[in-house]
C-alpha cells in the first residue's frame, strides 16, 4: 500500500499533475512550495493529525509563477507556499491567486505583513541583519546599515549578488523610506566597500568573516541558526555576531515567509483550513523552532536560541509598499553594477 501523503518533485510530476483535478480526494490539500521539506513538514503532519486532511506537496525551488500560469484554471494547486516579499508579490501580480477573506488570518497576521487585498499572507519574519566579526569588529560600532559605507571598511563587506531577492528586499525598503537617490549613494557607498565581487548565498559570507576575508556582512539572522546545528559550519557562525542595523530611523528590515490561494483551487475550503492552521499558535511555534524564525503571529514566543538574540525595533512599514520599490532597487543594483564589486 502507498501512503496517502505524496511527497512529489516538481521535475518529476508535471505529467502527473496535468491531469483533471478530480483525481485529487476532497480531504486533501495540495501545495506548491518553495519552502523546503524539513522546514514544513512539521506543521503539515500537525495539520494532518487535527483536521484529518492529507496534504501532497509539490517541492521546487524556481518556475512557480510559470508553473501556475501554464496550468492556468486546470492547476491541482490550492496553496503556494513562498519566501520574501517579492515573490509573493509576483504571485499576486501574475493574476494566479485569489483574495482570501478570513477573521482568523486578520487575527492572527498583522496587517504590515498581509496584502491589503487578501492576496498574500506573511507566516513568519525574518531580519536582514549584519554579521560582524567577534575579532575586529568592537561591538557598538555598527548601528545602522549606512555604517556599511562608512570608508573605515573599505574592502571589509562581503554580500551575496545584489539582485537576489534579500537584497533586493532591504534595498526596496530604503527607496520606500529614503527614495531613490539617497538609496543608490547608500548602494555605491557600499560596493566601494566590498571586500570582493559579491557570490554565494548568505552562509558564504559569514563564512568569508571566518576565514578574514572581510570583517562585515550582508545576511538573514535564520542563518545563524542554522549554521549553530550544523557541524561543519558552526565556526562560522561562532566567528561572528549578529547587529540588527537601524534603516533611517525606522528600525531594523524585516521579510516574510508567506503563503497564498491559487485562483484554481480545487479545494477551496481545506486550503483556508491550512492557511488558518499555519497562522495559529502550534505551527507558529514550530516554525519558531524549526527554522529559526520570528513568529507572524503576536504573543507566540521565539524559540530560546532567537529569543537569545535580544530585542530589536522592527521596521513596521508594511511590506507590500516595500514590494512596489522592487523594479527601482532591480534598477539600481544594474545601474552602479553591482554585481561586478569594488
Amino acid at each position: 500500500m502507498v501512503s496517502k501523503r505524496v511527497v512529489l518533485a516538481a521535475g518529476v510530476v508535471a505529467a502527473s499533475l496535468a491531469g483533471p483535478t478530480a483525481a485529487w480526494a476532497a480531504d486533501e490539500v495540495n501545495i506548491y512550495s518553495y519552502r523546503q521539506p524539513f522546514l514544513i513538514q512539521p506543521m503539515l503532519d500537525s495539520f494532518t493529525a487535527e483536521t484529518g486532511i492529507e496534504t501532497n506537496v509539490v517541492y521546487t525551488d524556481q518556475g512557480l509563477v510559470e508553473r501556475l500560469k501554464a496550468e492556468g484554471m486546470n492547476s491541482p494547486a490550492d496553496v503556494v507556499l513562498t519566501v520574501d516579499i517579492k515573490r509573493l508579490t509576483e504571485l499576486a501580480e501574475a493574476d494566479v491567486v485569489q483574495p482570501v477573506s478570513s477573521p482568523v488570518l486578520d487575527e492572527n497576521i498583522p496587517a504590515a505583513y498581509r496584502h491589503p487585498e487578501g492576496l498574500w499572507f506573511g507566516l513568519t519574519t525574518r531580519a536582514r541583519a549584519i554579521y560582524a566579526s567577534k575579532e575586529r569588529v568592537p561591538e557598538g560600532t555598527i548601528t545602522r546599515y549606512d555604517d556599511l559605507t562608512d570608508p573605515e571598511w573599505k574592502g571589509k563587506v562581503c554580500t551575496r549578488p545584489g539582485d537576489h531577492v534579500y537584497n533586493i528586499g532591504l534595498i526596496s525598503a530604503m527607496i520606500a523610506h529614503d527614495g531613490v537617490e539617497d538609496t543608490r549613494v547608500w548602494l555605491e557607498g557600499l560596493k566601494a566597500n566590498l571586500a570582493r565581487k559579491p557570490g554565494g548565498n548568505d552562509r558564504a559570507q559569514v563564512k568569508a568573516i571566518k576565514e578574514g576575508l572581510c570583517d562585515l556582512a550582508l545576511a538573514n539572522t535564520y542563518y545563524m541558526g542554522a549554521m549553530l546545528n550544523d557541524p561543519e559550519q558552526r565556526a562560522w557562525a561562532e566567528s561572528a555576531y549578529m547587529i540588527f542595523p537601524d534603516l533611517s530611523g525606522h528600525g531594523t528590515h524585516v521579510n516574510v515567509s508567506g503563503m497564498a490561494m491559487t485562483q484554481s483551487a480545487p479545494n477551496t475550503d481545506n486550503a483556508l483550513k491550512l492557511m488558518e492552521f499555519l497562522s495559529g499558535d502550534e505551527a507558529q511555534a514550530l516554525y519558531a523552532e524549526v527554522n529559526h524564525e520570528f513568529p507572524v503571529k503576536p504573543g507566540v514566543p521565539r524559540s530560546d536560541l532567537v529569543a537569545s538574540w535580544g530585542e530589536f525595533e522592527v521596521d513596521s512599514i508594511n511590506l507590500a509598499e516595500v514590494a512596489a520599490h522592487a523594479s527601482e532597487a532591480l534598477m539600481l543594483v544594474n545601474e552602479v553594477n553591482y554585481n561586478e564589486g569594488p
